[in-house]
């Protein structure tokens, strides 16, 4: 029996090799032309764990609300009204349509939260950029966000796809402000993180210096809004995976709860105040001592104190202890002098823009004007 086993085996091994590979291709065709198929659902998207439950959701509100109350937020649905050319290759979506699905479920949430909210444009209409930038300004909002979705600079490039939070200018710049860079990351890190989505190559965090698209420009958004101010570009619509997303409502909510916990996070972190002591003393005729105290929750690092008189850094006295800042004015005429201060508390937050010009009364008593 064990001789006959051995000689059917031997003969297997001789058979042809073509026949194996008949019996393959054979195989494969019955495959195909089976009628049984097995269908597989991949989701688009995932829904965030405090959002997905409705009672989860209005407490991670609630619990936020302590530090939105009272805040005023400009949100900017970006193109509209005239300018609707931003389309993915099939049509079906049109950025101008997407931003403001996005801003309106932004601003539920936000009001939701206790936060006034304004906005450049409720409706699709046109509005032109200057004025988007004079009615933010006009608003006395605190922080400016304008919302936008991307496109490769190839027209035929429907793979890119990221997400991405621009602020204006760069660190060697005077017109940089590190507290928008503050915002920016806040938000481009939950927002990325609810899409799914990566930050790009071109940046270690996902945020961008708008110079990198308009270099020593920037966008007009972010160059003429004097409140601090940030523009995001929620994904690419051009992207044939983003394109059967961002035409999906529930997943239009996902992107501004996202945008939401960046903004409330930032808030929860704490901003620095930066206030003016009006008692600055006349040392002699024209030596002038100006005092601020530097005050936060979580307390204020004294290596990110950095301050500017004429565009130009001087030296300061700081007592880490009382929080006072000290300045001095000498041989510079007091009506003249620009002072910008900067500084971070321990969480890394700075200070919002800290920008006042010099004044002197009849009294000799030095005051501070904002400068826009």
């Amino acid at each position: 029996m064990y001789k006959a086993a051995r000689n059917i085996k031997i003969d297997l091994l001789n058979k042809p090799k073509s026949l194996f590979l008949k019996g393959l291709f054979l195989f494969i065709v019955l495959l195909l032309s089976s009628k049984c198929t097995t269908v597989i659902n991949v989701p688009l998207y995932e829904y965030p764990t405090d959002w997905k439950d409705e009672l989860v959701r209005i407490k991670t509100i609630n619990d936020y609300s302590k530090h939105l109350t009272g805040k005023k937020i400009f949100l900017d649905p970006g193109h509209g009204g005239e300018d609707r050319k931003n389309t993915s290759r099939s049509g079906k979506i049109v950025e101008a349509d997407v931003n403001l699905k996005v801003a309106l479920y932004l601003k539920e949430y936000l009001v939701k939260a206790g936060t006034e909210v304004y906005l450049s444009r409720a409706i699709d209409e046109t509005v032109p950029l200057a004025l988007r930038s004079e009615i933010a300004n006009a608003s006395g909002a605190d922080l400016f966000i304008s919302i936008h979705h991307n496109a490769p600079s190839k027209a035929e490039d429907d793979y890119t796809n990221y997400t991405s939070t621009y602020y204006h200018a760069k660190e060697t710049d005077y017109e940089y402000e590190p507290s928008e860079r503050d915002i920016a990351r806040y938000i481009q890190r939950d927002l990325s993180y609810v899409m799914r989505n990566p930050g790009g190559l071109g940046s270690f965090d996902g945020t961008y210096s708008d110079y990198n698209i308009y270099p020593g420009e920037g966008f007009s958004v972010l160059r003429k809004t004097n409140i601090p101010a940030v523009l995001v570009e929620c994904a690419f619509h051009t992207s044939r995976f983003e394109e059967l997303r961002l035409n999906d409502e529930t997943f239009n909510q996902i992107q501004a709860w996202g945008i939401f916990r960046g903004i409330a996070k930032y808030f929860r972190a704490g901003i620095p105040v930066i206030q003016f002591i009006p008692d600055s003393t006349k040392i002699n005729n024209n030596r002038y001592q100006l005092t601020f105290a530097l005050s936060d929750s979580s307390g204020i690092n004294p290596k990110s104190i950095s301050v500017s008189i004429n565009k130009q850094e001087v030296n300061f006295e700081y007592d880490s202890k009382s929080g006072l800042l000290r300045i001095v004015l000498e041989n510079h005429s007091i009506e003249e002098n620009l002072i910008r201060i900067i500084c971070a508390n321990k969480n890394g937050n700075h200070s919002l823009p800290f920008h006042f010009k010099t004044k002197i009364n009849d009294s000799r008593i030095i005051t501070l004007e904002k400068i826009n």
